[in-house]
């Protein structure tokens, strides 16, 4: 009796402590959601104006309902104005306008077309009229959403294909039953294209957000986040004194761009529908972006296994890191990362890349050959040193992989170069003091192991004073 009287008193106890429990989870969630919210507005105040602006749109929408002459004249159907307004208004103008366009194209065709089908199976007869109408909403069901596996349509014209299957089998199925079609898609139509007017106004007029000046921005802040990290690589890896907590967290930014595939492709599929905007005219090659962005990501791979390094156990032996090869490794990575920013500010302002950043990059370069040429001939005395082979790994590893960051590097440059040049692109010339930077550096830098020989030649005599001095003699 003892035994059962103190299990139920444990019982109730771990059911009182499980209610706590749960109530104190429920209001530290409870607590939690201002801050997240709060927080959520703080990273990006746009997200709070884009809130309000489609507050207002579904607003204007519903006056269709509150007004008694708008009301008479559509009815109902003014339901789809509001249903428009919700499932197109999006937080950039691209994306608004890519699916307002999608919608109003896909009902326009899609009415007709059912339209057109009713009144050919009226003129079939009572008994082939739902036969015809089932073949053809089979049929146009059927290839169009098999049309939604191509890739280039369903990047841009997926949600109007999906508008285009709903409208025709309203319109010609409800057709029917109902005979007024005619009415009935006159005023759907009528609603949906005042619901996506009404989305596209306040979208474009009101604080617009554009796709194209998001992935502007995003490839440019992907360039600097690598040159940041480069930049700091050298002094954590050589375990350089002056290092700080600060440029460590420096050293995460990158870890970024290792995933900004989909939202680039997303972000330039949507500027391709914005009008001339700012600095950037129609026809601005979005696409050339994508491919600075898969050059980025592909350095930013390498970046994140040289990361990888500065917090391995197995690390190389101090006589090994000797002072040449730490003071290249370090040149490779710090010019690499200086020449990333400058591209990256380049490409942000809008600027020819400088001299200054084809500087540094020529500057890694060299440091890159001359390292492969040490590590060339070193390799023969690493027995008689006592080394072993697996010990030099881990630093030839690192070497390599910044080898392949200069090149990506040198890539990046290209690619924005090519950008520059294109006709209906508007890059300024670099400021003159920058476009006319020296670099004395890199000629010094290649030359560092070549031994210097001083070479004086006098001037030879004439054949007067050769004259002169044999009559001296005689």
């Amino acid at each position: 009796m003892a035994s059962e009287a103190v299990r139920d008193q444990n019982n109730r106890n771990e059911g009182e402590n499980g209610d706590r429990g749960f109530c104190g989870k429920l209001m530290n969630k409870v607590v939690e959601f201002p801050r997240k919210l709060k927080k959520l507005g703080q990273d990006d105040p746009r997200r709070i104006v884009h809130s309000l602006k489609v507050g207002l749109a579904v607003l204007l929408v519903s006056l269709l309902y509150y007004f008694q002459p708008l009301y008479d004249e559509l009815g109902a159907t003014a339901m789809w104005a509001v249903l428009t307004v919700v499932v197109v208004f999006e937080f950039s103008v691209g994306a608004t306008l890519g699916r307002g366009l999608n919608r109003i194209l896909a009902t326009f065709l899609a009415g007709a077309l059912g339209f057109g089908v009713h009144h050919l199976a009226n003129l079939s007869g009572q008994t082939a009229h739902p036969i015809l109408i089932g073949v053809f909403v089979f049929l146009l069901a059927a290839s169009v959403t098999f049309l939604r596996f191509f890739p280039r349509l369903k990047a841009r014209y997926d949600y109007g294909l999906l508008i285009f299957i709903l409208t025709f089998c309203m319109i010609s199925v409800s057709g029917y039953r109902d005979e007024e079609i005619l009415e009935m898609a006159h005023k759907r139509v009528s609603t949906i294209l005042i619901g996506a007017f009404t989305a596209v106004f306040v979208c474009v007029f009101i604080c617009p957000v554009w796709a194209g000046d998001d992935l502007h921005n995003s490839v440019a802040n992907n360039i600097e986040k690598l040159g940041s990290f480069l930049e700091g690589f050298g002094d954590e890896y050589f375990k350089v004194a002056g290092n700080t907590e600060s440029n460590k967290a420096l050293l995460q930014g990158y870890s970024s761009v290792l995933n900004s595939k989909q939202s680039e492709e997303s972000q330039a599929n949507f500027a391709r529908w914005e009008p001339r905007h700012g600095k950037f005219r129609y026809r601005h090659p979005w696409k050339h972006y994508l491919k600075i962005g898969t050059i980025t990501r592909q350095c930013a791979y390498r970046i994140d296994t040289l990361n990888g390094y500065l917090n391995s156990e197995i690390q190389t032996p101090l006589n090994i890191q000797s002072n040449k090869v730490q003071e290249l490794c370090m040149k490779m990575s710090s010019e690499s990362g200086k020449a990333l920013k400058e591209l990256a500010w380049a490409l942000k302002t809008m600027t020819k890349p400088c001299s200054a950043a084809s500087c540094h990059i020529t500057k890694s370069r060299a440091a890159a050959n001359n390292l492969k040429s040490l590590l060339k001939t070193s390799a023969a005395l690493l027995g008689s040193e006592g080394i072993h082979l697996l010990d030099i790994v881990p630093a030839v590893t690192v070497a390599s992989l910044l080898s392949d960051v200069v090149s990506y590097a040198e890539q990046i440059e290209k690619s924005i170069q090519e950008l520059s040049s294109f006709s209906h692109v508007q890059f300024k010339s670099a400021e003159p003091k920058k476009a006319l930077q020296p670099c004395n550096s890199s000629a010094s830098s290649t030359n560092d192991n070549v031994p210097h020989h001083v070479i004086t030649i006098h001037k030879l005599p004439s054949q007067k004073e050769i004259g002169s001095k044999q009559g001296a003699a005689n």
